[in-house]
């Protein structure tokens, strides 16, 4: 997922759309480079659209263009719109998908915009839509985007780093209330608010090296040994920053709507808040959001039109994770459209 955008929505150089800006050579093969990493669960996000009607699917977070590459390369009917809140994956993925000509298109917008750029980009049928949500490997391999808390850089966190305030601003303004349950959402439990009060205590704090030693010293010696004692905090701050999930709850009806018969919705999610919002996007969609007691046949009119693919959510293998450590937390979810 990626951070909140300016509202700017960018055309591709294809020829489905207008011309707009790019990169030149050099500055695009530069982050191609920096964008280039291996999509999580690939073999099974082709898998699941492999039986999708001819249309578009639309890769709400294209990033490198890994998944969409993968898509394009298995179903010669298929064409991608990519869309992307974080300029430098808008460029990179331009560039790798630049030789599937114009059956890819990337568009520079954040997940709320989707329905509009999927209107102008005059796309239908949506044959299918993906998420592939959280922090890509090459955000947090950047040390001056500020995401990671293993390297002293400006605290930023923002996507989109064009518009809307940092984590510096929320950092060094929220209450101890505010930041405590912002933590506590996080997984901080019963140490959110010692956390908080050492972050509000040694304020201002202006980079992610300054933030990530008073979280250290504020955690006792015997929770680190769940690991970095920031890695939740600097995760709890992203995702404010960029509304990542308000964005998420925005999109996902937008994106089941969007859905041709035929069409599927996967979504990977990588922690537990992203994982409930698809879950329960999921199940209004295949329940029609009936309100009949469970195990009881349906009086009160709903008329579901989705359904699911499977029960449950699946994860990378052994293999995949000991090759790409960030498949590990993985939970990949499908939904199809089974009625006009």
């Amino acid at each position: 997922m990626r951070s909140p955008s300016t509202g700017r929505v960018e055309d591709s150089s294809s020829a489905l759309f207008r011309s707009g800006p790019t990169a030149s050579p050099v500055e695009g093969l530069r982050m191609a480079q920096a964008f280039a990493h291996e999509p999580v669960l690939a073999a099974e996000v082709v898998a699941l659209f492999a039986p999708v009607p001819p249309g578009t699917v639309v890769d709400a977070t294209v990033g490198g263009g890994g998944h969409a590459a993968a898509l394009l390369s298995a179903r010669p009917d298929l064409r991608v719109l990519g869309l992307d809140r974080d300029p430098d994956a808008v460029a990179a993925s331009r560039r790798r998908l630049a030789s599937f000509g114009d059956r890819a298109v990337v568009r520079h917008a954040r997940f709320s915009d989707l329905g509009e750029v999927v209107a102008g980009a005059a796309a239908a049928p949506v044959s299918g839509v993906l998420f592939d949500l959280g922090v890509s490997s090459p955000q947090l391999d950047r040390v001056d985007r500020g995401f990671s808390y293993r390297a002293d850089a400006p605290l930023d966190m923002r996507m989109d780093p064009t518009g809307g305030a940092g984590a510096d601003e929320l950092v060094n303004s929220a209450s101890v209330d505010e930041l405590t349950a912002l933590f506590a959402a996080n997984g901080e439990g019963r140490l959110a608010r010692r956390i908080a009060r050492a972050v509000v205590a040694a304020r201002p704090l202006r980079t992610t090296g300054q933030l990530a030693d008073v979280v250290a010293a504020a955690v006792p010696a015997p929770a680190r040994r769940r690991g970095h004692p920031a890695r939740r905090v600097f995760q709890a701050l992203r995702i404010a920053v960029n509304d990542e999930l308000g964005e998420l709850a925005a999109a996902l009806p937008v994106a089941l709507d969007l859905l041709a018969q035929g069409g599927r919705l996967v979504v990977i999610a990588y922690h537990s808040g992203e994982d409930r919002l698809v879950k329960g996007a999921f199940a209004q969609a295949v329940t029609g959001g009936c309100t009949c007691p469970p195990g009881l046949p349906c009086v009160c009119g709903a008329n579901p039109v989705h359904q699911l693919v499977f029960r449950g959510s699946r994860k990378a293998t052994p293999e995949e994770v000991a090759r790409n450590r960030r498949s590990e937390s993985a939970r990949l979810r499908a939904v199809e459209r089974v009625a006009p």
